[in-house]
């Protein structure tokens, strides 16, 4: 009998983030593992409409958009239970969804996508209820995420394995890593400035990504490097916005931090390649896919040491690790980078090391390898 495998999804196509990059490439390589296999794939999102999908990743009938309607979701959910083989939840929001399936079929092999914050917090009961009775396996997008639901939740180890997200199989990867003219036009800039890169979700309620501490860094760096600019880019809140230019005021740095506010898909890649160095020192990464975007880009990487980030950079093989609480440490290791030219050789082989760690096909692989395991058990 064919297998079948279901995904269910809070968001996946109507917006941008960390987690829905991980989604949209985990349907993509759920599709075509199901094609290759002949099993039977479906994904399931919760807030998008059918006119959300995103046809490369795969086609309109292997997916359900439910427009934000829980009943609609919750129905189908017991419509396919007794038919699921394995059905994958992409965020612990979905606990109830698990317990449910569980109940209808309990051979139904019930596996957990762990990301970052939403599972190193306390958890509701029927969240626990969910980990503890009714979840099969915990996919952890890092090994930091795989000891906290060990150590915060008390998880099986041996439910618990690891496989990190992978570079989106459609980014645009450049062959050539020029700066972008109509960039450098866009925001005044020019070949000789060294530019500083950070992309993130800049929230009022989430002010840990370390954009303030490159500022800071900046502030002090600008003497040394005269024509030092800071490219922060990432939808932001009114009241983040507020908070940012006040610390650009503050520190001097008018002339040297540029605030793009959100940028759209399709300049990912040339924002990439305008810069010399991105730095994020957040400290609550699950992963951090905007690493990995930026490693394929030839983009070196400065990140936190205390999070998922490590796995992002392969524990320092591709990028630098510091304490983000160490404004000296991030300074020091900015004017490192600043000082070693990034050549066109170093930038093909950053994305060549990039891509041998984190293509789709090796995750594809270690993804299939889950699924035939479990079909074997």
């Amino acid at each position: 009998m064919p297998k079948n495998i279901y995904l269910f999804s809070l968001q996946t196509f109507s917006t941008t983030g960390g987690i829905q990059k991980m989604v949209r490439t985990l349907a993509h390589s759920l599709y075509h593992i199901s094609k290759k296999e002949n099993w039977n794939f479906r994904l399931f999102s919760l807030y998008d409409s059918r006119y959300d999908l995103m046809s490369q990743y795969l086609p309109s009938e292997n997916y359900t958009g439910f427009n934000n309607s829980r009943l609609g979701l919750g129905l189908t959910s017991i419509k396919e239970a007794s038919r699921a083989n394995i059905v994958i939840l992409s965020h612990i929001n979905f606990s109830l969804i698990g317990i449910v399936i569980k109940l209808f079929n309990p051979k139904c092999k019930v596996w957990l996508i762990a990301h970052g914050i939403e599972v190193w917090r306390p958890l509701s009961l029927i969240k626990r209820t969910f980990l503890k009775r009714s979840c099969d396996k915990i996919i952890c997008v890092s090994n930091f995420t795989k000891q906290q639901m060990i150590t915060r939740h008390q998880s099986d180890p041996d439910k618990c394995v690891v496989l990190n997200n992978a570079v989106d199989p459609f980014i645009k990867l450049p062959d050539t890593f020029d700066r972008p003219e109509y960039l450098l036009n866009r925001y005044g800039l020019s070949p000789s400035n060294e530019i500083i890169f950070t992309l993130t979700r800049l929230a009022s309620s989430e002010q840990y990504k370390g954009h303030e501490q490159v500022i800071k860094a900046v502030a002090s760096l600008k003497h040394e490097f005269p024509n030092i600019k800071y490219v922060l880019s990432g939808q932001y809140d009114s009241v983040e916005e507020i908070r940012i230019r006040s610390l650009i005021d503050k520190y001097g740095v008018n002339n040297e931090v540029i605030l793009t506010g959100f940028l759209n898909e399709n300049e990912l890649t040339d924002h990439f390649l305008l810069a010399d160095l991105f730095v994020l020192p957040s400290k609550k990464e699950g992963f951090g896919i905007v690493f990995v975007e930026a490693l394929a880009c030839g983009l070196p990487v400065i990140c936190g040491n205390a999070d998922g980030s490590t796995d992002a950079i392969k524990g320092g093989k591709l990028g630098t690790t510091i304490n983000v609480d160490d404004l000296i440490e991030l300074q020091d290791t900015i004017v490192r980078y600043l000082n070693t030219p990034l050549t066109l050789g170093k930038r093909k082989n950053l994305q060549k090391e990039c891509l041998h760690y984190f293509d789709e096909k090796y995750y594809r692989k270690n993804l299939q390898k889950m699924l035939t395991d479990e079909q074997a058990a």
